[in-house]
C-alpha cells in the first residue's frame, strides 16, 4: 500500500483520517501545518501528499508549490472547507490531483486517496 503524509491543522481530523487510511492499508505520517509537512517530506519517501489548504506557519498552496518543486512525482490531493481556498488552489492545476470538500464522510476520503494513488 502507499505512504502518505497527512498535513492537517485540526488534530481530531488529522488523526480521524490517518486512522481511516490506515484501515486501507496505508501507512500515514501527520504534519500539524504546513512547515512540518515540508520538513517530513524532505526526511521521508511519501506517495502521496494529503493537506488542508488553511494552516497555520505554511498553508497547503504553498506546502503544496515547494512540495511538487522539490519531489516530481509527488502525487498531491488538498483539502478545503472554504470555497475562496479552492479557487486559490486553480493555478496548482498542474501540480495536484484534486481538491476535497470539507466537511467528508470516510467514505469520501478513502474514494478521493485511491483515486488519487491510481492517477
Amino acid at each position: 500500500m502507499a505512504r502518505i503524509l497527512i498535513t492537517e491543522d485540526e488534530d481530531s481530523l488529522r488523526s480521524f483520517v490517518a486512522r481511516a487510511l490506515r484501515l486501507d492499508g496505508h501507512e500515514t505520517d501527520e504534519a500539524a501545518d504546513g512547515a512540518e509537512g515540508l520538513e517530513k517530506l524532505k526526511d521521508g519517501v511519501y506517495d502521496l501528499l494529503l493537506s488542508d489548504i488553511r494552516m497555520p506557519v505554511m498553508d497547503g498552496i504553498e506546502l503544496a508549490h515547494q512540495a511538487k518543486d522539490a519531489f516530481p512525482s509527488l502525487k498531491i490531493l488538498l483539502m478545503t472547507g472554504y470555497a475562496e481556498q479552492r479557487e486559490r488552489a486553480d493555478d496548482l492545476a498542474e501540480k495536484i490531483i484534486d481538491v476535497v470538500a470539507k466537511p467528508f464522510a470516510l467514505p469520501d476520503i478513502r474514494k478521493a486517496v485511491a483515486r488519487a494513488l491510481v492517477a
